[in-house]
């Protein structure tokens, strides 16, 4: 554990897959209601100008036997689904009241699929984005899509979404996007002070607590940091990215960086990371959100960007951090990420930026060999590398 209490917080919440922060939110809120949401993006200051918690759902990780799961799917596929499933049948999500599965790829379109057949008496809903970026045309989709979504939410939890309502949440999201950015810049400058497991536990606590809730621990957090001594160690700059949806286990996250890596930048949790500016609380709220994803997302595999150069944006991203090597981390079966993966890395080598590749799988348990591999990766950075 460690030796800050907001980080000791984080973890605890981390491995609690019966989710009781949320059940003791509903003790202290008089039984409102939550809405779980899968990986990558959704816009939970929906769900939160409902009156509602939401819930980010990650699966089981590396804490959880699964047994019933892997009879809903088929073995060459992703785990998170099939741990996601264990976790509901076994009560562990009988909080929610609701799930929104955003649009990914195949395996989180037929999960939702699944969900309505095991869980037909919770609201279940498949949340599509546009793929076209223009304004006339994903814009009027995604729009229509999201005043939908209000209703929905509106309905289950017994109220009216008033536009005032979607204001107040989108301005405490901006500051929590504000303060993980903070966590990320810090990491950047100093990563010995900000250690990559504790940024992605600080950051991942979000997903069962209230937003102002979780911007305060990570406001605490930035202030603890400074009050602990850690030295600086001649460990290799790395982004890591491909673990955008599915979560590696912790235990592979210190690996890398016990192998002598420092992660300055990587995508997991990126979903709360997904917009890159404020999002305008002036005007109709709802067209603000929608204008937010067209305008400011992320680049990722799931998203569709026909006239930009595939890669260009990792390449970007390693100048900016001063970052001397990539790794490729990405969920085993991950097609979004996968697919992808070949031509990141020919952006990287036509950029003479040195790159490594592994997979692993939510419940992966030993870690020696990605050790190995990270480590001689380190060490050839800084034994031959120009970057």
């Amino acid at each position: 554990m460690s030796a800050i209490r907001e980080v000791e917080r984080a973890e605890e919440l981390y491995h609690d897959l019966s989710l009781g922060a949320v059940r003791e939110w509903r003790a202290r809120n008089g039984g409102r209601k939550a809405v779980g949401y899968t990986p990558i993006y959704v816009p939970r200051e929906l769900i939160d100008a409902a009156g509602m918690l939401p819930v980010g759902l990650f699966g089981g990780g590396d804490q959880v036997e699964i047994i019933r799961g892997d009879a809903y799917f088929q073995s060459y596929i992703c785990q998170i689904p099939r741990s996601s499933i264990e976790l509901a049948l076994s009560g562990r999500y009988d909080e929610m009241d609701g799930f929104l599965f955003p649009s990914i790829c195949d395996v989180m379109r037929n999960l939702s699929g699944m969900w309505k057949i095991l869980f037909p008496d919770k609201f279940v809903r498949y949340f599509d984005v546009p793929q076209n970026y223009a304004d006339e045309v994903g814009g009027r989709y995604y729009e229509a899509e999201l005043r939908a979504l209000v209703r929905d939410l509106g309905a289950l939890a017994g109220t009216t979404v008033e536009d005032d309502d979607i204001r107040a949440s989108i301005d405490r999201y901006n500051k929590n996007r504000a303060v993980i950015e903070e966590i990320m810049a810090r990491r950047n400058r100093e990563p010995w002070r900000v250690p990559a497991f504790e940024a992605y536990l600080m950051v991942r606590a979000g997903a069962v607590l209230p937003v102002d809730e979780h911007t305060q621990l990570m406001r605490d957090y930035l202030l603890a940091i400074d009050r602990v001594d850690r030295p600086m160690r001649d460990n290799s700059r790395v982004v890591v990215v491909g673990s955008f949806c599915e979560q590696p286990p912790l235990g592979l996250i210190k690996t890398l960086e016990v192998a002598g890596c420092y992660i300055v930048w990587d995508d997991m949790m990126l979903g709360s990371r997904w917009l890159r500016a404020p999002v305008s609380t002036e005007g109709d709220p709802v067209a603000a959100l929608s204008r937010a994803f067209l305008r400011e997302s992320v680049e990722t595999a799931s998203r569709y960007e026909p006239d930009k150069p595939k890669g260009k944006y990792l390449v970007d991203i390693v100048r900016e951090t001063h970052a001397e090597g990539v790794i490729f981390a990405a969920p085993s079966f991950c097609d979004p990420s996968l697919l992808e993966q070949p031509m990141l890395q020919s952006a990287l080598d036509a950029a003479k930026i040195p790159w490594t590749a592994l997979k692993y799988a939510e419940n992966l348990g030993q870690f020696q060999v990605i050790r190995e591999q990270a480590g001689t990766f380190a060490d050839s950075i800084k034994l031959w590398s120009d970057a």
